[in-house]
């Protein structure tokens, strides 16, 4: 019984997506095809369409395991231990100054090379 659900749900998933993907042509074309109407009207429709499409793609096998992922990423993000607004200053220092050591270094071995290379050419 159950690889006869398995077989199911990809046909409606592809359904829905085909319903996701006529939706949102309708709001494009719809755009276009009432350029005359308010610009308010035009965009409360697209909108309505989209969130409509967004809904229903929602309901699928991908969109379901999307609201997994963010709902799991929203958890893992509560368990991060953040650094404290000193931490973040000391790095964020220690960054750019390594940032202008690399550079100044590059620079002077750039100068060098050209220096070099001008005697060697001429």
């Amino acid at each position: 019984m159950k690889h006869n659900a398995e077989v199911q749900q990809p046909r409606r998933d592809g359904l829905k997506w085909a319903v996701v993907a006529t939706l949102l042509v309708v709001a494009v074309v719809g755009n276009t095809y009432f350029a005359d109407v308010a610009l308010l009207y035009r965009v409360l429709g697209v909108v309505v369409l989209c969130a409509g499409a967004g809904l229903i793609a929602l309901t699928t096998t991908k969109g379901r395991d999307l609201v997994e992922l963010a709902v799991s990423a929203k958890k893992e993000i509560q368990r991060v231990i953040w650094p404290t607004r000193a931490e973040t200053v000391q790095t964020t220092a220690i960054v750019l100054v390594a940032v202008l050591v690399v550079g100044l270094m590059l620079w002077l071995i750039d100068t060098l090379l050209g220096w070099a290379m001008s005697g060697v050419i001429g």
